[in-house]
């Protein structure tokens, strides 16, 4: 036992019990420090939480944190931050109330005055689906270390196949078309930058920004330019049923569970396959749960392919791969569910802040602001090329916007690549 701490801390005491003590000290408080990070990163609009591992990668020569605590502040900041990037999704990119049959269900329900009740569906979301994907997790990990050799050499069909998959939920023809423009596209700019593969995202850090920021975020704050801003907001009383809303979050956890093992396929893939076994009686609000529970499941399922397979399936866990972090799946999952605690705490306190701010400052100049920060933070990770890529990026990601298919398609910037290359 003394020499496992010795190995996970690179600290030296006198006696083992002190030792152990130590160890477990410098863990919580890696944990603890990295929810705080992820809190804070959560609210910045354009900031990944691939990057935020990266740049914990980077500076952990300089802090002298060995491996397990550093995978440990890695994991939680990346796990909380997953929960608290719906803040800015909700309280920015909100449209002109006339565009409202064309927003996302996020944002129908903040032009309702209904938000404070999403960041309430979110957080209930992410929270029964952690607590539903951990046991599930234990045998279905199991299965999937016997099927993965023998399906490994078929990965290529695999993912092709969940993009086909993705294409066909759409509800027109027209709809389906625009989808897989949208993915070739984005595939495209994923085979032009470097290496945008999951066994590189820690290498291809800089690029990742400026890409998933114009793909994802510029479409939708461009949109809100000239929108009226953020509505007052009523009550956070849930208006859907019990029965609805379990229902929303158990099929975000399954479809986690289906992709959670595969590379490449993001949570937001994850959130689609979903939509269909939701109930569909209140399909904005069981949008919210449904994407929510995805999000944090697919964290779960990939958590435990990393310890068990020794396969990273995130940008988070292939820095904590990078760093050396060991496999050790106790103090690994406990950070994660210290950090869904801590996600729903600050989706709760950190949400209606963020509401009563936004109704204070003008939306144009809000959004005109962050605009900025975003192009400032992809030329700070990649320079020159960072903009450019931001720039193809966004041009891409207004294709769905326009034509109302779902964003997720542009997922094919990480799909691309490896369908392409094997």
């Amino acid at each position: 036992m003394v020499g496992l701490a010795d190995r996970d801390t690179g600290l030296k005491y006198g006696t083992g019990t002190t030792h152990h003590v130590t160890a477990g000290t410098v863990v919580v408080a890696a944990t603890v420090g990295g929810c705080g990070l992820g809190l804070c990163s959560g609210l910045v609009p354009g900031l990944h939480a691939n990057n935020l591992a990266v740049l914990l990668l980077a500076a952990a020569p300089a802090l002298g944190v060995a491996p397990l605590p550093l995978g440990c502040a890695m994991l939680s900041a990346g796990v909380v931050h997953t929960f608290l990037d719906v803040v800015p999704s909700l309280v920015l990119g909100v449209p002109d109330a006339a565009m409202a049959a064309s927003a996302l269900p996020g944002h129908e329900l903040v032009l309702g005055g209904r938000g404070r009740e999403a960041l309430r569906l979110s957080a209930v979301g992410s929270g029964v689906a952690l607590a539903a994907a951990i046991p599930v997790a234990v045998p279905l990990t199991a299965v999937a270390a016997d099927l993965y050799p023998k399906a490994r050499p078929h990965l290529p069909v695999l993912l092709g196949g969940v993009a086909l998959l993705g294409v066909a939920t759409e509800h027109t023809w027209r709809r389906r078309g625009v989808a897989t423009v949208s993915f070739l596209l984005a595939a495209a700019l994923g085979l032009v930058t470097p290496e945008q593969t999951p066994t590189a995202l820690v290498a291809a850090g800089g690029t990742l920004t400026p890409l998933f920021a114009g793909l994802f975020g510029v479409p939708v704050l461009v949109d809100a330019l000239d929108g009226g801003g953020v509505p007052p907001q009523a009550d956070a009383r849930l208006a859907l049923a019990p029965r609805s809303l379990g229902a929303a979050a158990t099929a975000g956890t399954g479809s986690g569970a289906a992709v959670g093992y595969l590379p490449g396929v993001s949570a937001g893939v994850a959130a689609t396959l979903a939509l269909p076994f939701t109930p569909g009686e209140d399909p904005a609000r069981e949008y919210v749960v449904a994407t929510s529970g995805a999000n944090t499941a697919t964290a779960v399922f990939a958590l435990f392919a990393f310890v068990v397979l020794g396969t990273p399936r995130s940008g988070v866990l292939v820095a904590m791969s990078e760093a050396g972090v060991p496999p050790q799946l106790p103090p690994l999952l406990a950070a994660t569910v210290v950090a869904g605690g801590v996600g729903v705490a600050g989706v709760l306190l950190l949400g209606d802040a963020a509401f009563v701010v936004a109704r204070r400052v003008p939306q144009r100049e809000l959004v005109v602001g962050v605009l900025g920060f975003v192009a400032v933070l992809s030329g700070a990770f990649a320079g020159v090329t960072g903009l450019v890529a931001l720039a193809a990026a966004a041009a891409v990601g207004f294709l769905p916007a326009r034509f109302g298919c779902r964003r997720v398609h542009l997922m094919g910037v990480l799909l691309g690549p490896i369908v392409v290359g094997g």
